[in-house]
């Protein structure tokens, strides 16, 4: 976690991280730290590698949270979500990762993180994951991202 009095990327030329262990999240300090709200992000074309074939993975994430002390950056969260671009790990992990560490890092009230995946082997994979119930008085609008069909 950085200094949120010096964010890294806000501002600046960033390179795309090599890896997302490489990727380095800002945070800065949220600016309605009283009010109980929701943001999302949304990365319609997210691109991960499958860990067996190489091949690329695509997806639909979408990342909700309940701020508390400090929000993410936008351009920090967009360089790491590009960081998987040449990252092997499976749907499950590559979700459930991404939330665990936006957590443990920003430490909002609340936050889940929707991945759709788009059909590997014929099968659409979604995954799903959140820190707990959601505080009293938050409004959970649906994720918005209709379930796979195909051409139907």
């Amino acid at each position: 976690m950085t200094d949120p009095a010096a964010p890294l990327h806000l501002g600046r030329h960033s390179a795309l991280p090599a890896s997302p262990e490489e990727a380095v999240l800002d945070y800065v300090p949220n600016p309605r730290p009283d009010a109980l709200y929701l943001a999302r992000f949304a990365a319609p074309e997210f691109t991960s590698l499958c860990p067996v074939t190489g091949q690329p993975d695509f997806a639909h994430l979408v990342i909700d949270y309940a701020p508390a002390a400090t929000i993410v950056e936008s351009k920090s969260l967009k360089l790491f979500l590009g960081s998987f671009r040449n990252h092997c790990g499976f749907h499950e992990d590559v979700t459930v990762g991404i939330g665990q560490r936006l957590f443990t890092e920003m430490q909002p009230r609340w936050l889940r993180i929707g991945g759709y995946w788009y059909p590997r082997g014929g099968i659409p994979i979604d995954v799903f994951w959140q820190t707990g119930k959601a505080p009293k008085g938050l409004w959970l609008p649906d994720q918005g991202v209709a379930p796979y069909r195909g051409r139907g």
